[in-house]
């Protein structure tokens, strides 16, 4: 489980109830991570409200910093905060998944390395 994630709202009041949403949500993301770097992660979520005359849309933020200097970011707009949670989660994910692929090559190809050279 991550366990440094900061929300933040600009212009909009973050509540208990979407900050515990938030880190419950975001704090899954660490099994995609690779194992050397599940301690160090530290994730930001910035709620800001656009359209302030009728709290139409909520532009959601995520940025997580992953040991190395790598930073794997995710924003999305939608009507429903809770919802843009999970969509922004969604993409984290699957940028999560590319960075592990790019840092722990799959087994089968170095298996077919080995095989090759020797």
């Amino acid at each position: 489980m991550i366990d440094k994630i900061e929300v933040s709202g600009n212009g909009f009041k973050v509540e208990d109830s979407f900050r515990k949403y938030v880190e419950k949500r975001l704090g899954k993301l660490d099994r995609y991570l690779p194992r050397g770097s599940k301690k160090d992660v530290v994730a930001k979520v910035v709620v800001t409200e656009i359209g302030k005359a009728k709290a139409e849309k909520y532009e959601i933020s995520a940025a997580m910093e992953i040991p190395g200097g790598k930073v794997i970011a995710a924003r999305d707009e939608c009507s429903n905060v809770f919802a843009g949670a999970d969509l922004v989660e969604a993409k984290l994910a699957g940028q999560i998944r590319r960075y592990k692929l790019e840092v722990q090559p799959h087994r089968r190809k170095l298996k077919s390395l080995f095989l090759k050279k020797g």
